[in-house]
């Protein structure tokens, strides 16, 4: 019996009640509670952990003030299979996000009211990440059905706020929450079913601009701070385009700005009468597999200070959020030709690995020492998107494919 016709009813049911739970950052919890009690129900050893906020602060991702990191009631949780002798064979830890971005506007319906017709599904979640997250779940219990000659564990992880730079998967990597080592990672985020092998790291800066205000009738006496921006925006245009050239990688050479630079986000002046003397924006810069978010942070630091060097302006440039380091793993490591071989067994030509322009919680097991590989259902560009959406049969596909790979890695 194939993957869709055992599971196809159940993993609808279990997906669509996982969208329906508001998961955005801070709460997590009911529905990290409903997921442990399924794991128990269904026969998995059950884990449960929560992040420490003054151990995130040492870590290079988050903010150095604990107070700034939200752990409280957030846990993540995870649940195992073992297989013959466990301690004679591989760990491979099928992973998930729980979490979701906040649905503003431009939905049709409820985000959290589960739509689906035409064979996809539309849901805040349903391609980052619960459909990955449960793709992960039921292939792990599809391995068990068939009850495989192999000796090994998976474990299936739930983790909280990785779109907060991955709290429940940096503790668990640098405090494992199990009783035995891990060996590999797939984690399930939306890749068009492809396997990705390197994750692009992102800088955070607050650039704060002082100038002079004076009332608009004047405006002469005062010193507005959009030129200078002008010159900031116009040397950040430059770096992108320098860095595009200068810092190449082989799995990026498809996309148009290898390393994006974004002002995602600026606020300027006070009042429409007067001269603005201030100015706020957020931007986020690209880093390059093999770069560190350091190096390229001073950078970019240098090259503002040079923008702004002959204004009257006052600058400011500082890193706030979280910082995403890259992350990249050896292609022909064993947990990304077991992927491979389990796509090419079920027909898919494309089984060459990618890299990606997001940062993903990859790069935390990788960073411990445990080379982790991107495979999922579902497209990035449908994530953080009005009428988030996904193929039904995608889900399906990447189900029977992790349960193929998860087999194959522990077979070998």
């Amino acid at each position: 019996m194939d993957f869709a016709t055992a599971w196809d009813a159940d993993l609808r049911s279990f997906a669509d009640e996982l969208c329906r739970f508001e998961t955005t950052a801070g709460n997590e919890a009911p529905a990290q509670e409903w997921l442990h009690e399924r794991l128990a129900e269904w026969g998995f050893e059950t884990y449960r952990w929560e992040a420490d906020a003054e151990t995130l602060a040492a870590h290079p991702s988050f903010p150095s003030d604990p107070a700034e990191i939200e752990t409280a009631d957030r846990p993540s949780v995870a649940g195992v299979l073992e297989f013959g002798d466990p301690d004679a064979g591989r760990t491979l830890v099928l992973n998930g996000h729980v979490d979701v971005v906040p649905a503003g506007s431009g939905w049709e319906g409820d985000p959290f009211e589960p739509r689906r017709a035409d064979g996809r599904l539309t849901a805040r979640g349903a391609a980052d990440m619960k459909c990955g997250l449960a793709a992960c779940l039921f292939a792990a219990r599809q391995l068990e059905d068939v009850d495989p000659n192999v000796d090994g564990r998976i474990v299936v992880e739930s983790v909280a706020g990785e779109e907060e730079g991955g709290i429940g998967a940096a503790a668990a990597a640098r405090s494992n929450p199990y009783p035995f080592s891990r060996d590999a990672a797939i984690v399930g985020e939306p890749t068009d079913r492809r396997p990705v092998v390197a994750t692009e790291g992102s800088l955070m800066k607050r650039l704060r601009l002082a100038g002079r205000s004076a009332h608009a009738a004047t405006r002469w006496r005062g010193e507005s701070v959009l030129p200078a921006f002008e010159r900031v925006r116009q040397a950040l245009e430059e770096l992108e385009a320098e860095r595009a050239e200068l810092v190449s990688h082989p799995l990026y050479e498809a996309f148009p700005i290898p390393w994006p630079i974004c002002i995602g986000r600026l606020e300027a002046g006070r009042w429409a009468s007067s001269v603005a003397d201030e100015l706020t924006a957020e931007i986020r810069v690209g880093v390059a597999p093999g770069e560190t978010v350091d190096v390229v942070e001073r950078e970019v630091d240098r090259r503002i200070t040079e923008a702004v060097a002959e204004t009257d302006v006052d600058c400011e440039c500082e890193r706030f959020s979280i910082q995403f380091e890259p992350a990249e793993i050896e292609p022909d490591e064993p947990v990304v030709r077991a992927v491979q071989s389990a796509m090419t067994a079920r027909g898919h030509e494309r089984t060459d690995p990618r890299g990606v322009t997001y940062g993903a919680d990859s790069r935390h097991y990788v960073a411990a020492g445990i080379p982790t590989v991107l495979f999922g259902p579902g497209s990035v560009e449908q994530a953080h998107f009005p009428e988030e959406t996904i193929a039904w049969d995608d889900v399906l596909e990447a189900g029977e494919t992790l349960a193929t790979a998860a087999e194959a890695y522990l077979a070998n």
